[in-house]
């Protein structure tokens, strides 16, 4: 379980004017051939250009291949490889690999806890916060829930819930649709007023060789968990949101949990082989 394995001598403190990282799953390609082999890398960084983030299986709550039937990933690296997966796929219909870790723990000061609430529109946490007169440092637990689409035909393998404790699931086509619904879900259940933001890059180089870009969008969810995004452009997409909690832990003050969908999108005119 995700509320039993932070003790509290792993925190590590933030200082002021560190940024929140967002965390993803980028494979080799995002079309899915039918025998060829993906690779799938996790990165951490901001804007869109991160680090490569070693494999680390005593992290991993759910590592699997969704092409349709599930296939468990977690032991296909040991701990301190850069790539995560090396996958065969089966056909050309398309794949979503989820992955979702538990919590790992960071102490951050007042100051910087406060900017970090106002940047992810985290508005229900900052008004808890503020009820509770909290001023001292806070100590959060961040847990990571993320899937890739590699894209096919299947369009129902994109749209499947899968279960994540903190899920982004489109509703659309990602690959073709000029403006992308996504749905929002916690625990299974429609997240209101979430903030989702989407990232772009036309760089196809690896994340740590591309430049840092801004959000090429943002929106909140409806009472039905659903935000629209555009994202008609060719390229390397990143649909993200987080969600947090107070926890109910002696040693921690929030728990956060931080979701992403990755995606691309070919040169206007080319479709996937059906």
């Amino acid at each position: 379980m995700l509320r039993q394995i932070i003790p509290p001598l792993l925190w590590i403190a933030l200082p002021v004017g560190v940024q929140a990282h967002e965390f993803w799953l980028e494979p080799s390609g995002y079309v899915a051939v039918a025998n060829d082999t993906i690779t799938v890398c996790a990165f951490v960084g901001t804007g869109f250009r991160g680090d490569l983030k070693p494999y680390s299986p005593v992290r991993v709550v759910r590592f699997e291949l969704y092409a349709p039937e599930k296939r468990d990933l977690s032991t296909l690296a040991i701990n301190g490889d850069l790539a995560m997966a090396h996958l065969c796929l089966r056909d050309d219909r398309g794949a979503v690999v989820a992955y979702q870790t538990n919590f790992a723990a960071i102490e951050m000061e007042s100051e910087k806890f406060e900017a970090y609430l106002r940047d992810e529109g985290l508005d229900e946490a900052r008004a808890e916060r503020a009820r509770r007169g909290a001023t001292g440092p806070a100590r959060e637990l961040y847990a990571r829930c993320c899937k890739t689409w590699i894209a096919g035909s299947d369009l129902a393998r994109a749209r499947a819930v899968l279960g994540l404790k903190h899920e982004i699931v489109p509703l659309g086509d990602p690959v073709h649709e000029a403006r992308l619904r996504v749905r929002v879900l916690f625990d299974g259940k429609p997240r209101a007023g979430a903030l989702v933001r989407a990232w772009h890059t036309s760089d196809m180089h690896r994340a740590a060789d591309r430049d840092s870009v801004g959000p090429a969008g943002e929106a909140r969810t409806g009472a039905d968990g659903v935000a629209t995004l555009d994202v008609n452009r060719p390229g390397e997409w990143l649909v993200s949101t987080v969600h947090m909690l107070p926890s109910t832990l002696r040693h921690a003050d929030w728990e956060s949990y931080w979701s992403s969908f990755t995606f691309a999108r070919p040169p206007a005119g080319s479709r996937p082989k059906p």
